[in-house]
């Protein structure tokens, strides 16, 4: 198995139980080893009292991204710890996409950034320190590597 078809095969994977993305309307634009795009449109139920996307929404999609790309070689891995920084405000209909980029892994740790854009805006940079747990999550036969 290629290092992208395991890529795909473990988004969909993920994709298959991954409730709370689905019910926040995500999008997954792109899965590809050490890397994952997911989109999310702010509705009006994520409007904080400022009548801006809530940060923790910003800070989900964000989430949502890290786990594809760091998950992408179909090795159960999780967040360790992580930081967001919010530039900008999104607002109301603004459909904010997530990049998120492994940069580096040594044994079972990994970094993962992640922007987040509204168009070409930048409104957040995150940072996700993660930790492999070292078991495949691919469906039974299959396995990461395998050519």
């Amino acid at each position: 198995m290629t290092p992208e078809d395991t890529a795909s095969l473990a988004a969909k994977t993920m994709w298959a139980g991954d409730h709370a993305t689905q019910h926040l309307g995500m999008e997954l634009l792109e899965a590809a080893p050490n890397r994952a795009v997911m989109a999310m449109v702010v509705q009006p139920f994520m409007l904080n009292g400022h009548k801006t996307a809530h940060g923790g929404y910003i800070f989900t999609l964000a989430d949502s991204a890290f786990a594809y790309a760091c998950n992408s070689h179909g090795i159960t891995t999780v967040a360790a710890q992580c930081q967001v920084t919010f530039l900008r405000p999104a607002r109301k209909g603004d459909r904010m996409v997530a990049e998120a980029r492994v940069i580096a892994e040594g044994g079972r740790s990994g970094l993962t950034d992640v922007t987040v854009r509204v168009g070409e805006h930048v409104i957040a940079e995150f940072r996700g320190y993660s930790r492999s747990l070292g078991t495949s999550f691919l469906p039974h036969g299959e396995s990461p590597g395998e050519g």
